[in-house]
């Protein structure tokens, strides 16, 4: 398994890569962080939608994840009922922030009264500012939280929304002193910053914080401080920032061997465990707590594209779909005011093909997830993705 982990380690960055989080810094926008950004529309007329998709690229994942992309949005059109749409799709060639930008102001000149996409954290942050001046809002694939904000709203699961998840769990069982564990690059550090906030604002606290270069022997070398860190400080969790098909099994199998107790100090991932079935048979993340959306819906999604389209969707596929179903839901209400941020944002949110989620005046969103462990070597949800905002977990 450990002999695996530097090509593991690059596919997990191709992913990461693809899931957007290019930490950029955000260009300035003149827009107020209260503006209440949107266009008037007449809901009974076709409400025009631009998709910014990343086809045209020179990378056949992109132009493959372009295409997903629009097939979730021609399936969530054909679900929706008491709302039309006129899509027009548009390529970023890849994640090009120029070409990103020329499109979105292309398609607000076309008539689009709204944007879904682009993918890439600074395609998305490009079309954000070329359009911020048009009052067009923009429903971004990423999942960047220093993108999001004025006119432009990420969809994307961030770290925030699972790390808030898990911690307000752990807090009702009694956990309040954490450790975090996390990989010495960017995406680590992110991770911490989001496991941080969690901690501190349901309460918790952060009792250490240590950190480990990525590979084999930078983590065994490291073991031995972090064993010691989590003993002195206390902590009844490890909360790791380690990827499934990367770091965390070196992780989750190095501390236990050099003696933390997992009984006393449990590991918690910001990552999916049940996405590498070999991980599920290590005895560190046995008792331990993780996070993954909605199975059911989930799986109806899937099925729904596999029987449209001969073929499973992308894992980022929904997120057009969520897109188009969470736009349709608000021009179906009748009101002229459908597209505008105040409407976006609305605190009951939509049902998304990974369960419910919101979108946050703040640009974030929030997604119902499930709490789950590992026990004898299968996947046990503890507790259930909440169906609707404002119950528990949410």
């Amino acid at each position: 398994m450990f002999a695996c982990f530097r090509t593991a380690r690059k596919a997990t960055l191709r992913i990461f890569v693809l899931l957007s989080f290019a930490w950029l810094a955000a260009c300035d926008v003149t827009l107020s962080p209260d503006a209440n950004v949107g266009p008037q529309i007449d809901p009974e007329d076709p409400v025009q939608v631009a998709l910014l998709v990343p086809g045209g690229s020179a990378q056949s994942t992109d132009n493959q994840l372009a295409q997903n992309f629009e097939n979730a949005a021609r399936l969530a059109i054909a679900d929706l009922e008491g709302a039309s749409i006129e899509l027009r799709v548009y390529n970023t060639g890849g994640g090009d922030p120029t070409q990103a930008a020329t499109v979105a102001a292309q398609a607000v000149n076309d008539g689009a009264k709204i944007i879904i996409g682009p993918l890439y954290a600074e395609a998305a942050n490009a079309a954000g500012v070329a359009v911020a001046s048009r009052n067009v809002n923009i429903l971004a694939f990423s999942n960047n939280p220093s993108i999001a904000g004025g006119n432009v709203l990420v969809l994307g699961a961030t770290f925030d929304n699972t790390a808030n998840r898990l911690t307000r769990y752990a807090n009702r069982q009694g956990i309040s002193r954490y450790a975090v564990v996390h990989g010495n690059d960017l995406a680590g550090d992110v991770g911490r910053d989001a496991i941080t906030r969690a901690v501190q604002s349901n309460g918790g606290q952060v009792v250490a914080v240590e950190s480990y270069p990525l590979s084999q022997q930078g983590i065994f070398g490291a073991t031995n401080r972090m064993v010691s860190s989590v003993r002195n400080s206390g902590a009844q969790a490890v909360f790791t920032t380690a990827g499934a098909a990367a770091d965390l099994p070196i992780v989750a199998t190095a501390l236990p061997d050099a003696g933390m107790n997992t009984e006393n100090s449990r590991f918690i991932g910001l990552t999916r465990w049940d996405t590498v079935p070999q991980l599920l048979a290590l005895p560190g993340l046995e008792g331990g707590l993780f996070a993954l959306p909605d199975q059911s819906t989930q799986t109806l999604f899937e099925n729904r594209y596999a029987a449209t389209y001969g073929a499973q969707p992308h894992p980022l596929a929904g997120l057009a779909y969520d897109g188009i179903a969470a736009i349709g839901a608000l021009v179906a209400s009748g009101n002229d005011d459908a597209l505008t941020k105040a409407a976006l944002t609305t605190s009951q949110g939509f049902r998304g093909t990974a369960g419910v989620f919101r979108l946050l005046p703040n640009g974030l969103n929030e997604r119902a997830l499930a709490v789950a462990t590992i026990q004898e070597n299968q996947v046990v949800i503890l507790e259930q993705a909440p169906r609707s905002f404002g119950g528990a977990g949410l």
